[in-house]
């Protein structure tokens, strides 16, 4: 009878341990095909995104049609925004990753921007009334954080081909493409980079809501 018992829970237990660990590899599936779960780190997309909002992203919207004007994009940033290596030894590094993984901790290797630019763009700041210029045509960005101008910083940059110029809503604290003007890859990144679009805020509870692909491209 007792070991009967002892069968019974060694069965028990190795049926909890299978669960989980199917669960986590169908999570893990459905994290690198279709969707993935971010956390913001800063106020650089505000109002659209806030700090400490866990955003949705999906990885498949651009499958079809590609990165347009106007997306807002999540993208990998090593190699341009920031640097290849962390500096940590690989157990700090894994835990960090996990942490990263669960949406617990910001990721400081991706960043979520606008896309102001792609390929052939001609993006320029600023034009005789103060706006952006999208190949010669000024652009009225009504996503801007109130009381922000479209850019403190005069520039003018044509996009070559598999290339991006990104921007983030909240201009005066962003540090987007314009901040690495000067720099190896004059502050464009490539498309290869994309992770994805935000698709929806999950947390906090009260920011739950589905965010729309913006229509009112520049």
């Amino acid at each position: 009878m007792g070991q009967t018992k002892r069968q019974s829970r060694k069965l028990g237990w190795r049926f909890v341990v299978l669960a989980v660990v199917v669960v986590f590899l169908f999570t893990a599936v459905v994290r690198n095909v279709w969707m993935d779960v971010y956390y913001i780190p800063s106020e650089s997309m505000e109002p659209l995104l806030l700090t400490g909002d866990r955003v949705l992203v999906s990885r498949t919207d651009f499958a079809a049609g590609g990165v347009k004007r106007g997306d807002v994009v999540v993208f990998d940033g090593r190699g341009s925004f920031t640097p290849w290596e962390s500096g940590h030894d690989p157990l700090t590094d894994a835990a960090i990753g996990t942490g990263q993984w669960l949406g617990l901790v910001p990721n400081h290797n991706i960043y979520v921007k606008r896309v102001l630019g792609v390929a052939g763009d001609t993006v320029k700041c600023c034009s005789a009334g103060g706006l952006l210029e999208v190949n010669g045509v000024p652009v009225t960005e009504s996503y801007l954080y109130p009381g922000d101008q479209p850019s403190a910083l005069k520039f003018e940059v044509t996009v070559p081909q598999g290339k991006l110029w990104l921007m983030g809503d909240h201009r005066d604290v962003s540090l987007d493409s314009r901040s690495l003007l000067g720099m190896p890859g004059g502050g464009l990144i490539s498309t290869s980079r994309v992770i994805g679009r935000p698709w929806a805020t999950v947390w906090p509870l009260g920011r739950i809501h589905v965010l729309a692909r913006d229509a009112a491209t520049p």
